[in-house]
């Protein structure tokens, strides 16, 4: 039986077609089929994607592997989402929270998703729906990391209304409010001064956004419950819904936007055992040396559980 990966990556970048050309080769020689989800880049590798199927959905892929960014992989998760095809993402950005390898550790990922060595974790999204003014059927949408409402025009501030359960809670005036999952706690509405949650915290943040008001605190509420954000028709402006910074909805005044937990979570492919708090350390260079050194002298240490070392080639 064929086993096929399809990669998406970000081909404008010179370290992203170099990436990509050992990935290929990497995944052929694992006994792969490769797909590219960018026809371009197909066609430039000629001879090397004579077995690709470009375009074609991943319901036959057995694994999408990313190869760049937060912002890559979230692209990718716009293929994935509903599939159940897990996600496997090789960092060559920055930061790169969501990704589970490096870019010098690209052979070895491929050999561990060659041998089926990988845990598969599932992270929640957030189901949207938005009613405008004199449209019968709401319009609907999800994201990974955030549901973010933010003022139309830079000068004025925009007013809304929050409620959850549908009971009123508070409503001001502010640049905007960003509705997060536990993933995305860590992106938009970290920068916005929110809390980090664990990725197995079952919950959805809201965020305020330079909020005129003095209850204006982030909120965590259950898997069961939802956020409405209303804005409201004493604002001087409209909004603008985006999901994950990708996907964008005009939002005029009077508009009202529904956020829950997503019936369909999103699946990544993880190489290794480290738990969420070494990534923390990891991603965000946090200084833990002195408790480090306290944890190594503990009885039941068992060391730090890192990738390995990158191969050196043959």
């Amino acid at each position: 039986m064929t086993r096929r990966v399809l990669i998406v990556t970000h081909g404008g970048r010179p370290e992203a077609v170099a990436a990509l050309s050992e990935a290929v080769r990497e995944l052929t020689d694992a006994g792969f089929e490769v797909a590219l989800h960018d026809d371009d880049l197909a066609e430039s590798f000629g001879d090397h994607m004579a077995a690709a199927r470009v375009r074609e959905g991943v319901t036959d892929s057995e694994a999408v592997m990313v190869l760049g960014g937060d912002g890559t992989i979230l692209r990718a998760a716009e293929l994935t989402h509903g599939t159940g095809v897990p996600l496997l993402g090789v960092n060559l950005g920055h930061v790169g929270f969501l990704a589970e390898s490096e870019r010098e550790n690209l052979r070895h990922a491929v050999r561990r998703l060659a041998a089926r060595d990988y845990e598969v974790e599932e992270r929640a999204v957030v189901d949207v729906r938005v009613h405008l003014p004199d449209e019968p059927e709401p319009l609907t949408g999800w994201a990974l990391n955030e549901a973010t409402v933010e003022k139309a025009r830079r000068e004025r501030m925009i007013e809304v209304g929050i409620a959850v359960d549908g009971r009123p809670l508070s409503s001001f005036g502010c640049d905007g409010v960003v509705v997060s999952t536990a993933t995305g706690s860590t992106a938009h509405a970290f920068s916005a001064g929110g809390p980090v949650m664990w990725p197995d915290v079952d919950g959805v943040l809201l965020v305020p956004l330079s909020a005129h008001a003095l209850f204006a605190r982030p909120l965590v509420i259950g898997p069961r419950s939802t956020y409405t954000v209303k804005v409201l028709d004493r604002s001087p402006v409209g909004g603008v819904l985006t999901c994950d910074g990708r996907r964008r909805i005009d939002l005029p005044v009077g508009a009202t936007v529904e956020v829950r937990r997503g019936a369909l979570p999103l699946r990544f492919a993880r190489l290794t055992p480290a738990p969420f708090t070494d990534r923390l350390v990891s991603k965000f260079s946090l200084p833990v040396v002195g408790w480090r050194e306290l944890a190594a002298n503990r009885p039941d240490h068992a060391g730090p559980r890192t990738e390995p070392e990158p191969e050196k080639e043959d």
